[in-house]
Order: C-alpha cells, then structure tokens, then sequence
C-alpha cells in the first residue's frame, strides 16, 4: 500500500511537498506510538493527507459539491481549503480506503474540527509541526508540548496559525475558531477535573 501512495504522489505532488508528507508520516508514527495508538494506522494517514493538495479549485469544488460535503463562502472564495476533505474522498476512491478515523484525519488535518479523535489530533499536528516547517523556538515549544498534551497542542497550534492568517490578511475558515475553542476547552475541563493536591490545614 505505501508503494502504491508513493509511486501515485510522485505523479500528482512536486518533489517539495513529498518531503513535508513523509515529514508528516514520520511525525504521525511518533506521536501515535507515544500515545499508543497503531503507528500503521498514523502513518496511512499522514502519507495520504495531501493527496489533493495540488488539484485545481474547481476540481476540489466539483468533488466536495458531489461528495455532498458542506461548502460556505470561504470555501469557494479559497478552494484550495477543501484539499484536505478532498483528500479523504481520494484515499476512499484511488486507495480503497475504509477505515473511518483514517479518512477523518486525513479530513481534518488542515482547519481541524470539535470532537477530534487522538488520531485527527495527531495528523492535524504533524501537518504543522513536522520537521520541514522550520526550527523557531515557538514551533520547538510546540512540538514539545504535542508530546504531553494533544488538546493543548491543538489549542496553541491553532492560535499558531491564526496569528499567521491575520498578519497576512488570510480568510479564516470558521472551522478553524471552531477547533480552536474546542481544544482549549477540553483543556480546561481537564484542568478543573484534575484532583487538587492540597496542603492540610
């Protein structure tokens, strides 16, 4: 199966965007084995989670229309949003791909979604924290946090991004806000329902 990916990436993908995809695949086996999730599973999602990157705005809006996916006004004013749902739709057609928290990784990986599994979560930080995407002390912090808390992660990757999108006058999927105020507030919950640890009177 991975051959098959490739050997497809190497005619759909430039050689660039294989690098950060394998970086992905890389950081996918090493957050799920940390989390001991199957490391197999990971790494299918995280090589094929661009399989539609490079597809052309129409052909996303075409496949998403026909796949019955919901598209709002970012969507058609910045198609190339849909590549990560696209992708999913791809991994289902090209590969046979079947299994549902795969395909949602693959979905997810790029404005994220409430309600995300460990799986979408680790795909979804991968996508933005793998080795290729530079050496700051910010993306260094976060990957170290990847490794102790996923919702938080998720949480700070987001506001990561968004800073990013707002300095340089980007279009914001609501998804993204979305996934944002979700991670943070199963950060919280977890915060408050942890026992406190209280020095007697």
């Amino acid at each position: 199966m991975r051959a098959k990916i490739l050997a497809w990436l190497n005619e759909n993908v430039p050689p660039k965007r294989i690098q950060h995809i394998l970086g992905v695949e890389q950081m996918a086996i090493e957050l799920a084995t940390h989390y001991q999730l199957d490391p197999d599973i990971a790494a299918q999602a995280g090589l094929m989670h661009d399989l539609a990157k490079y597809f052309k705005p129409q052909r996303l809006l075409e496949l998403a229309r026909a796949e019955g996916l919901s598209i709002d006004e970012v969507d058609i004013a910045a198609p190339h949003l849909l590549h990560a749902d696209v992708s999913a739709i791809v991994a289902r057609a090209e590969f046979g791909v079947t299994n549902p928290e795969i395909l949602h990784a693959i979905a997810d990986h790029t404005l994220g979604r409430p309600g995300m599994s460990q799986l979408s979560c680790i795909i979804f930080l991968a996508d933005t924290l793998e080795a290729g995407r530079g050496d700051t002390p910010e993306l260094q912090a976060l990957r170290e946090l990847s490794y102790r808390d996923l919702h938080q992660a998720v949480w700070h990757a987001c506001d990561y991004s968004l800073k990013y999108l707002l300095s340089t006058r980007c279009l914001i999927h609501p998804r993204t806000i979305l996934t944002r105020n979700w991670a943070m507030t199963m950060s919280f919950d977890r915060v408050a329902s942890a026992p406190l640890n209280r020095i007697p009177a």
